[in-house]
């Protein structure tokens, strides 16, 4: 039966996940050794492009840290333009694979796999957050959260996430904790590390950008590697997030239109100086905790992402980390499969070591 669509739910959760995704992205930016601007302005456009024409509604992309990985010697070696074309190149071979109706094959992934993956994330997504507890201290020198600040920003955070929602269901949890720990911080002028801390944001709207690399042969044989490695890495993970998906609200997306739908929006994304992407697990569970289910909380988010940088860039720069990290911590208890680890002692051990890989 097709979702019937509550435009507050959506709006409120669009925000949500645009306030979770801002650290991360700027976060695989500077793994990529690359502007945080560039790695925020693609958000936007592959946030927009996907919620728009994607497989799943609910299912958010942006910048991913598995894609980050992959790109961050082409960087070095070879300079940024080279990136944006090879993101170019990795959205036209997806688009490729959409086309060719690969994105079924998908449904062939065996459950262990899925269990393995999810779980393998939801601890990636843990260990990211962990750096966000160092702070310096006068002389320079990092040293971890501790005491009444570490139990008022994470404590209180997950405390709201977890308990609001037994009381109302009026505004997802994850944004009343948000603001409650920001409000706190910022009124009463508490010493935390913000979003600030880690990249500035303010910036400018992507607009149009060809990449600035020869035409010769000698540029596709560099790029070609990577944008093949990047867009099966970003199909991979993008079908096994939708499967997910899928099992959480007994629904079925559309794999093919979803390799359609990432393939475009990287094209749009290279062609604006933008990162290479797909869908994101945690921040798509944000959403999903939020309420959010159609495509309107996507489009929510990739618009509020441009707004943050183009006029809120002051305000949101001052939103303690804390309390995003809260969040996450609370995505990354609802991601894990907990499942899995019950059913151990009653699969095949082939399937056990197939999780844990």
């Amino acid at each position: 039966m097709p979702y019937k669509v509550n435009v507050k739910n959506e709006i409120l959760a669009g925000l949500t996940t645009a306030l979770a995704l801002v650290p991360e992205v700027v976060a695989f930016a500077l793994l990529a050794h690359i502007s945080p601007l560039v790695g925020i302005g693609f958000a936007s456009v592959i946030c927009m492009v996907t919620s728009v024409f994607g497989g799943r509604p609910g299912m958010i992309s942006g910048a991913a840290g598995s894609v980050a990985v992959v790109i961050v010697s082409l960087v070095v070696q070879h300079g940024v333009e080279y990136l944006f074309a090879a993101v170019v190149l990795m959205g036209l071979i997806q688009v490729a694979v959409g086309l060719l109706r690969f994105g079924k094959f998908i449904r062939l992934v065996p459950q262990p796999v899925v269990y393995g993956f999810v779980n393998g994330l939801a601890l990636i997504i843990f260990m990211a957050q962990l750096e966000q507890f160092k702070v310096p201290d006068a002389a320079g020198h990092e040293h971890w959260l501790t005491g009444v600040l570490l139990a008022l920003m994470l404590g209180l955070t997950m405390a709201i996430v977890y308990f609001l929602p037994k009381l109302t269901k009026a505004v997802p949890a994850s944004l009343a904790a948000i603001v409650v720990a920001s409000a706190l911080v910022i009124v009463g002028g508490l010493d935390t590390k913000s979003v600030g801390d880690i990249a500035s944001i303010a910036g400018g709207l992507p607009t149009p950008h060809l990449p600035r690399v020869p035409l010769a042969w000698s540029t596709l044989v560099i790029v070609l590697p990577y944008a093949v490695i990047m867009a099966l890495v970003g199909l991979t993970e993008s079908l096994l997030t939708l499967t997910v998906v899928d099992e959480m609200t007994d629904t079925r997306g559309r794999g093919n239109q979803d390799c359609l739908a990432q393939g475009l929006a990287n094209v749009a994304s290279g062609l604006t100086g933008g990162m290479g992407g797909c869908a994101m697990i945690g921040q798509t569970m944000v959403n999903l905790e939020s309420r959010g289910r159609g495509r309107l909380s996507g489009v929510v988010a990739a618009v509020a992402l441009g707004l943050f940088v183009v006029v809120g860039s002051g305000l949101f720069m001052r939103l303690p980390l804390a309390a995003l990290v809260g969040v996450m911590f609370m995505v990354v208890i609802g991601t894990f499969e907990w499942a899995s680890l019950r059913i151990l002692c009653r699969i095949p051990l082939t399937d056990v070591l197939v999780m844990v890989q």
